[in-house]
């Protein structure tokens, strides 16, 4: 007869590891727009047209999609747009537009709450 050995007991077994379920996505039905507006001055009409229209051959679709064509040419506030989509603050005021203000609007909602809006701007011409 072997006497059982009360001196190192065997371990218990290994709980089972709990079973992964699959991801979902966390839907929280959050609707958000953002909306930026770039408020600008031309120093040099004639300067932003030159620009622009060497703007509009390198990035066709781009002007196309600001209304240029090849039988129209661009209007002054189509050549800002299109400067502005293609280049950043630095290299426009070297094309004769110098920014004045910059404006954000951020609103966020869900289907509990009533929208919260968060607006940032600030630009040269800005008074606090």
């Amino acid at each position: 007869m072997t006497h059982p050995n009360l001196t190192h007991p065997d371990p218990p077994p290994a709980p089972a590891a709990p079973r992964q379920l699959p991801r979902r996505p966390l839907d929280l039905r959050v609707r958000t727009r953002r909306i930026q507006v770039e408020e600008l001055i031309v120093d040099d009409p004639g300067k932003v047209l030159d620009h622009a229209e060497r703007a509009a051959l390198t990035a066709p679709d781009t002007a196309a999609a600001l209304g240029h064509s090849p039988t129209a040419p661009l209007t002054l506030p189509a050549a800002a747009a299109l400067l502005c989509a293609l280049h950043e603050p630095g290299e426009l005021a070297a094309m004769g537009l110098r920014l004045t203000l910059h404006t954000t609007h951020v609103t966020a909602s869900d289907q509990q709450t009533e929208p919260v809006s968060l607006e940032l701007r600030y630009g040269q011409d800005l008074e606090i």
